[in-house]
């Protein structure tokens, strides 16, 4: 329930950003560079946040920052699913071949390290959010492929799926009718942690300047730009690493909360 709560404050945050902002996230006033947070002293409640190297208003990057967050994680996860859950599926409901072929993608997959392939990939083709979605859903469909095979594997033998077999039901049809639906519990659980996954991955990328470009307010860009000045002003750092620590930690308390509820049995 805490995890809940805090992804429907970062939620609300990016479905709602232009209401909530009180200054243009883009807006840049030199007369105004590093002014710091509320809290510290020089600070005013103008600028919750302070205020970065360019002037521009840190409380309304924070904001803006939440709707890429949230756009890229969900948007990777949906991609990775839709290849994992294809992949997995197949290999463990129609085994022999299938299964052998569709492993060994597995296994080529888990020996690439993902990070150095979506440094090398945003290096030769550009870096952009959209660029970013897609190299992120390509390569992070194994562990959805992988939980999918081994459930599968356990429902195909199972009375209801060979009764629809018995009655002549196509293969589509116990696919989607029989099978899917008793995995699903476990691609929600999975969903929420690749989620938080690519949410780390696209924040390690903007701060090696391969993920998302400037102007736009990514939290991992917001403390690559804020590095410099960590001696100085260790806000520039500590408040987007701050929001960033507490989406991912948030999603992954509901993935936990979620896989209690939808499979107990689990439960340690």
């Amino acid at each position: 329930m805490i995890g809940l709560a805090i992804l429907g404050v970062v939620v609300i945050m990016a479905l709602f950003a232009n209401l909530i902002v009180p200054h243009d996230p883009f807006a840049q006033n030199l007369d105004a560079r590093f002014v710091p947070p509320f809290w510290m002293e020089g600070g005013s409640w103008k600028h919750i946040f302070g205020t970065d190297h360019l002037g521009r208003d840190y409380f309304s990057r924070i904001i803006y920052g939440a709707r890429i967050s949230l756009v890229i994680g969900i948007s990777v996860a949906c991609i990775a699913a839709v290849i994992g859950v294809a992949l997995g599926v197949s290999a463990g409901y129609f085994g022999g071949y299938v299964d052998l072929v569709i492993t060994f993608l597995i296994t080529a997959r888990l020996a690439v390290p993902v990070i150095l392939v979506a440094l090398a990939i945003a290096a030769l083709y550009g870096s952009s959010v959209k660029t970013l979605i897609i190299i992120l859903g390509l390569l992070l469909w194994d562990r959805y492929a992988i939980v999918m095979r081994a459930s599968v594997q356990q429902i195909r033998e199972l009375d209801y799926v060979q009764a629809a077999k018995i009655q002549g039901c196509s293969t589509l049809r116990i696919l989607a009718a029989e099978v899917l639906p008793n995995v699903l519990n476990n691609l929600i659980v999975i969903a929420t942690l690749e989620m938080a996954h690519a949410i780390i991955l696209e924040a390690a990328l903007s701060f090696l300047g391969l993920g998302v470009q400037p102007p736009l307010p990514s939290w991992g860009l917001m403390v690559s730009e804020g590095r410099e000045q960590i001696l100085f002003d260790p806000w520039l750092i500590t408040i987007p690493g701050a929001f960033l620590f507490m989406l991912v930690l948030a999603i992954n308390l509901v993935g936990d909360g979620l896989r209690d509820v939808l499979a107990p049995d689990s439960r340690a």
